[in-house]
């Protein structure tokens, strides 16, 4: 899938999605995605196998990761240029989201 297709289909990307890509800083297996997940969000978030292995199918067939290893039922998954494209994209657009709270969050209280 080429990249226009690739950020017009992600963004904004779904919490879900956004953290499972974020966990991919290294080549993970999908209990070491859930694990790293829940980790860096303080146990926030807790996927369900379904839910992440659902998301890895569909990154996978847009080419945003691949698989790196595949070892007796554990797949090792890494992400592509492609994804690592849509990452930066969407963290540009947080960062705006975020300095636009910022400077309205006091008008609310």
């Amino acid at each position: 899938m080429e990249i226009e297709k690739v950020l017009k289909a992600y963004i904004p990307m779904t919490e879900t999605a956004f953290y499972i890509i974020l966990s991919l800083t290294e080549p993970r297996h999908g209990y070491g995605i859930v694990k790293h997940v829940e980790g860096i969000t303080n146990g926030r978030i807790r996927l369900g196998s379904g839910t992440v292995y659902g998301t890895l199918t569909k990154m996978q067939r847009d080419g945003i990761i691949t698989v790196f290893a595949d070892e007796k039922r554990k797949k090792t998954y890494e992400i592509t240029e492609t994804g690592k494209e849509l990452i930066r994209e969407e963290i540009k657009r947080l960062k705006e989201l975020h300095a636009n709270a910022l400077k309205y969050e006091g008008e609310f209280l």
